[in-house]
């Protein structure tokens, strides 16, 4: 009898805790995001508002864009970065920057306005340096661009200088994403060693 109360009390405890474990998942839900962004754009990746001020599914304004670590406009990144940028933004304020939250009545978790920065997908860039680099330069950013590369196989040691092989990476990123090959590492090509189309193996 005392064994039966002690299986039943272990059960009930790790019911109990599964319950918790589901009841304390933080972030919104996927179906949530797509409530989100039918609501603020149709769902449309990229679509401008009629105002010319809002940008993307999510509507960012440039300066919203920003400050959770956009660069260009919200409509040229790809469909995982806005969704990042979008959790990013979240993790800041919550769903106080969306109308949409509040017509929907989206529910807030403990991770709203948490300022936890979400880890960055591995299909999602870092964020452009603002500087275009061309032969010659070194760069804590070329490092980071150099090591990426070392996906589809270039071998770089990581130096953060750029040449030879540098330009070999960027002229490849540059011809396999229909991108203009002038050799420079400008906002497209640092995008596009993430998000866009893989060169070929050297």
């Amino acid at each position: 009898m005392k064994v039966l109360r002690l299986v039943s009390g272990v059960l009930l405890l790790a019911l109990g805790l599964q319950l918790f474990a589901l009841s304390a998942s933080a972030d919104p839900s996927s179906a949530q995001w797509l409530a989100l962004r039918r609501c603020e754009s149709s769902d449309n990746y990229s679509v401008v508002s009629a105002s010319g001020l809002y940008y993307g599914a999510y509507q960012f304004n440039l300066s919203t864009w920003q400050s959770v670590g956009g660069y260009g406009l919200p409509t040229q990144a790809s469909h995982a970065e806005q969704d990042y940028r979008a959790l990013y933004l979240y993790r800041m304020r919550g769903w106080q920057p969306w109308t949409c939250a509040g017509k929907l009545r989206l529910p807030s978790d403990r991770d709203a306005a948490s300022r936890a920065v979400p880890s960055l997908p591995a299909d999602v860039a870092p964020t452009f340096p603002g500087t275009i680099y061309v032969y010659g330069n070194c760069a804590p950013a070329l490092r980071t661009w150099q090591l990426r590369m070392n996906v589809y196989g270039f071998g770089f040691d990581g130096t953060g200088c750029y040449y030879d092989k540098t330009k070999a990476a960027v002229l490849a990123v540059q011809a396999a994403n229909g991108l203009t090959q002038d050799g420079q590492l400008g906002a497209d090509t640092w995008r596009a060693a993430w998000e866009g189309t893989a060169p070929p193996k050297p």
